[in-house]
């Protein structure tokens, strides 16, 4: 924790390591809206895997979705975001935990500025590899470019494979959305 980090009352904050769709803040900020940007992170000894739960695609994004897998000598790029506690059960539900697709761990990350951070993330249980739609691989990459993770690791995100999944994505247009709403805004 930072000094003068715990300015909420209690303190009641988490750090939270986000490596796919959480990496656009709109995204996060859908359903988790005390989200703050700390820090951009790696993951050592992991790597990213897209898959499906059981078999089954999402319903939420039409594929696999993103998880870490160990994998000695490789490494993740996320974000670190700070939370407040009040917005752990939900983000919780956004990661399917009650349903079992996805269980929080702990994971240790490493700042660019050589930090050592103990985060939540989340770890999908059971799945069979897919690829992701072509929708999630857009979210992911435009938070990997909105949050400027390493290039190398952008270019990597972009020469995903996806499944050509070309029908309807109704979070991605509540996320475009709130990106539009955003600009208005900020005009």
């Amino acid at each position: 924790m930072e000094p003068g980090g715990g300015t909420e009352r209690g303190g009641g904050c988490f750090l939270y390591y986000a490596y796919g769709s959480n990496l656009l803040r709109e995204r996060l900020l859908l359903s988790n809206p005390s989200a703050a940007l700390c820090a951009v992170a790696r993951l050592q000894d992991f790597k990213l895997e897209f898959g499906h739960h059981q078999g089954r695609t999402s319903s939420v994004w039409h594929g696999g979705t993103a998880t870490i897998v160990q994998s000695p000598g490789d490494e993740v790029w996320g974000i670190v975001w700070k939370m407040n506690t009040s917005n752990l059960s939900s983000l919780d539900k956004q990661e399917g935990v009650e349903d079992g697709i996805y269980v929080p761990i702990e994971v240790n990350v490493h700042t660019q500025a050589g930090k050592v951070l103990t985060c939540r993330s989340y770890q999908m249980k059971d799945y069979v590899c897919g690829p992701p739609s072509p929708q999630y691989k857009k979210v992911i990459c435009m938070g990997a470019k909105q949050n400027g993770l390493p290039t190398d690791y952008q270019k990597k995100l972009e020469a995903i494979e996806t499944n050509n999944y070309a029908g309807p994505v109704q979070i991605m247009e509540e996320i475009e959305a709130a990106i539009k709403a955003k600009k208005i805004n900020s005009a």
